[in-house]
């Protein structure tokens, strides 16, 4: 008998709380559903955050499951302050719409259109006036309940403005519009939006009966075996959009993944089985230094957000990288795999190598040690060692005459970025 999902999330680890486990378990075991996220629009790019809720959605839908994605262009226009020490900046309504649009972009490339619907909440929410609202809606929320969510108490020291309070009011708003015009019966979200998930399945259950089939499922919050939150980075967040986070780094964020926490995103964001997952946990404990999980993790999520292609141009890279075999890739592929190495701009036109390295550049601090380190071999000019200290450096032979890739002994790079 196959495993039923919400095992198969147990197994996982990808529950936090549940508001029916059993009764949710036995629904999905003999019914298809409808289930949703939410994502409100304030930013115009998803980051590897968001992929904790979206692999679990696109689990249901391998198996037949509709997920979901409501696009809050209403909530996205008011501020969530789950999570937030204050108010949120309000953004203009043009902001929000191509932020919408952007997302919107990156979840078909996830879901694909088969079995799959992206709706804005705007266009429901939009159409209620204040009367209307504070009838139908407001008349069922009792405040002493919604003052004791854990998203509204946590801001009751500092403050917080009646737009956000009525924050969990729109949301639940939202779970039963979806509930009747869209057949979801289940919302998905972080640990962090369980009170505006039970907020929705009161206000379905007040409304539509207490045996409504309604229920929530929360994830935990993914933290790193350091402590420290998970997607979060020296450089900023990892970013879905290329153009923010190219998929060779991508790529290397996964791959470097510590060996305390490879199995358990294995679990989270591949689509493995647990007989392939317990052998690459087998894999860590035996030859921690082959990274072989690592790299299967890194192949999976890469492949998944951004297609074969590009998991193949990251290991092209990173290959290329590591023999300094730099000569071997294009243009494009040295912008991504040199996008995180130190740079310095360089004017342009030929010039001797030691004073490129010293007066153009400042590479190297003077040139008795230019001469020197080139003389032992320790410089390369684009892959090539160079030895002579008469050497003449074109920046146009490579790279379109964009580039010229310096480096100092075995690892240290230099990115010359030619000015034109």
């Amino acid at each position: 008998m196959k495993r039923n999902i919400i095992d198969e999330l147990a197994w996982r680890g990808a529950i936090n709380q549940q508001t029916d486990e059993q009764g949710l378990k036995e629904y999905v075991q003999d019914h298809q559903i409808a289930l949703y996220c939410g994502v409100d629009p304030t930013g115009d790019s998803l980051h590897v955050g968001h992929l904790v809720t979206f692999m679990i959605l696109k689990r249901f839908q391998l198996l037949g499951h509709k997920p979901v994605i409501v696009i809050g262009g209403a909530t996205g226009a008011i501020g969530d302050p789950s999570g937030k020490k204050a108010e949120r900046v309000l953004q203009t309504m043009d902001q929000v719409e191509k932020n919408q649009t952007a997302l919107t972009a990156q979840m078909v490339n996830l879901f694909g259109t088969e079995n799959f619907e992206i709706v804005n909440n705007y266009d429901w929410l939009s159409k209620i006036d204040l009367l209307s609202f504070l009838r139908d809606y407001g008349k069922v929320f009792n405040v002493n309940t919604m003052l004791n969510k854990e998203i509204v108490a946590s801001r009751l020291q500092v403050g917080i403005s009646y737009t956000e309070f009525t924050y969990q009011i729109l949301q639940a708003v939202d779970f039963l519009t979806l509930y009747r015009e869209h057949d979801v019966q289940l919302q998905i979200g972080g640990g962090d939006q369980w009170g505006n998930i039970t907020a929705g399945i009161d206000l379905i259950h007040r409304i539509e009966g207490n045996e409504t089939k309604a229920f929530g499922l929360t994830v935990p919050l993914l933290l790193k075996a350091d402590g420290t939150k998970f997607g979060k980075t020296e450089g900023g967040a990892i970013w879905l959009d290329p153009k923010k986070t190219s998929p060779y780094e991508f790529y290397q964020f996964w791959f470097n993944t510590d060996d305390r926490d490879v199995v358990k995103y294995l679990k989270y964001f591949t689509f493995l089985d647990q007989e392939q997952i317990e052998q690459l946990a087998q894999q860590v404990a035996t030859e921690p230094e082959q990274r072989t999980a690592q790299k299967v993790l890194a192949q999976e999520v890469t492949k998944f957000v951004h297609g074969q292609a590009a998991v193949d141009e990251a290991e092209r890279i990173s290959a290329a990288l590591f023999s300094g075999d730099v000569l071997s890739l294009t243009t494009e592929e040295i912008e991504q795999g040199f996008s995180s190495v130190p740079s310095v701009d360089y004017a342009g036109g030929s010039c001797d190598l030691v004073g490129f390295l010293v007066d153009q550049t400042e590479i190297e601090p003077s040139r008795r040690q230019a001469r020197e380190d080139i003389q032992n071999g320790a410089i390369y000019v684009n892959g090539q060692r160079q030895q002579d200290v008469a050497y003449q450096l074109d920046p146009t032979q490579a790279f379109d005459g964009r580039f010229v890739i310096i480096r100092k002994g075995k690892k240290k790079y230099t990115l010359v970025r030619v000015q034109h």
